[in-house]
C-alpha cells in the first residue's frame, strides 16, 4: 500500500485491517556523476519499497526526498539538509505514525553517507525511548545489499554511482540513465576535515559504472526485496 497513492478512507481501512507496519523509504538530492539523476539514492529505494509492499502486508510512507551530504555538497546539484532537521523531521513523521496505530518502522535509506546514517539511527533511538512499545528497523542500501554484492564479484570499493548503483538505475528507472560515466576512486586525506571536498572527489562517483548492466540490477534489487520481505515477517 503506497500512502501517497491512497484516500483518507483507504488509510483508515488499512489501520482498521490490523496493518501495523510502515516502510520509510529515505534519500538524497546528490551528485551521482554525469550518467545518474540526482535522486539517485530516493529511486532505487523507493521501488524497492514498493515491491516489498506488494509481497507483505505493509505501508510504504512518502518518501523523504532530502538527506546529509557532506563529501559531495560544493558537486553542482546537491541539496543537502542539516542532520538536526533530518532527525526532527523523521521523529515528527515517526510520531505522526505512531498516533495513527502503526508500530513496526522500517527506515530505509538509499543514501549511505556515515552522518547522514548516525542522524536516522539518532532518531530511531530517540524515538523508542518514549515509545517503547514500538519497534524499529534502520539500515542503509549499502549494509543491505554487501552480501549481494560479493556474490556477483562487486567489489566492496563501489559504493556510489559506479556499478551497483547504475546496475539497479538502469533496471529501475533506464530512461534517467545517460552516458559519460567512468571510473574513479577518489582519495581524500585521511583524519583531515576538509572544506573543498570538490578538490579530491569532483565527479561524483566512487566505483565503475562501466561494467553495470540491468541485469545485474534487476538481481540486486529481486534479492533485496526478498531479504526485507522476510525482516518484515519477522516483526509481525
Amino acid at each position: 500500500m503506497i500512502i501517497e497513492e491512497m484516500s483518507s478512507v483507504e488509510f483508515e481501512e488499512a489501520i482498521k485491517s490490523g496493518i501495523k507496519t510502515v516502510l520509510i523509504p529515505v534519500g538524497s538530492v546528490e551528485a551521482h556523476g554525469p550518467h545518474l539523476p540526482l535522486s539517485t539514492d530516493l529511486y532505487t529505494i523507493y521501488e524497492v519499497c514498493k515491491e516489498v509492499a506488494r509481497k507483505a502486508k505493509v505501508m510504504v510512507a512518502p518518501p523523504l526526498y532530502y538527506g546529509l551530504c557532506r563529501s559531495t555538497r560544493n558537486i553542482p546539484g546537491t541539496i543537502s539538509i542539516k542532520g538536526e532537521i533530518l532527525k526532527a523531521l523523521l521523529l515528527n513523521i515517526l510520531s505522526e505514525f505512531y498516533r495513527w496505530g502503526l508500530r513496526n518502522f522500517f527506515i530505509l535509506s538509499g543514501h549511505a553517507g556515515g552522518t547522514h546514517g548516525a542522524y536516522l539511527l539518532d532518531a530511531a533511538e530517540t524515538f523508542i525511548e518514549s515509545h517503547k512499545d514500538a519497534r524499529l528497523f534502520v539500515a542503509d542500501i549499502i549494509k543491505l545489499l554487501a552480501p549481494f554484492l560479493k556474490e556477483l564479484n562487486i567489489p566492496p570499493e563501489d559504493s556510489h554511482a559506479g556499478e551497483w548503483e547504475t546496475s539497479m538505475i538502469m533496471y529501475l528507472k533506464p530512461e534517467l540513465v545517460k552516458t559519460g560515466g567512468f571510473e574513479d576512486y577518489p582519495r581524500f586525506p585521511k583524519f583531515r576535515v576538509v572544506y573543498e571536498k570538490e578538490k579530491y572527489w569532483s565527479s561524483g562517483i566512487w566505483g565503475n559504472p562501466l561494467t553495470a548492466s540491468p541485469e545485474k540490477g534487476k538481481v540486486l534489487t529481486e534479492k533485496l526485496v526478498t531479504f526485507l520481505v522476510e525482516e518484515v515477517k519477522k516483526f509481525l
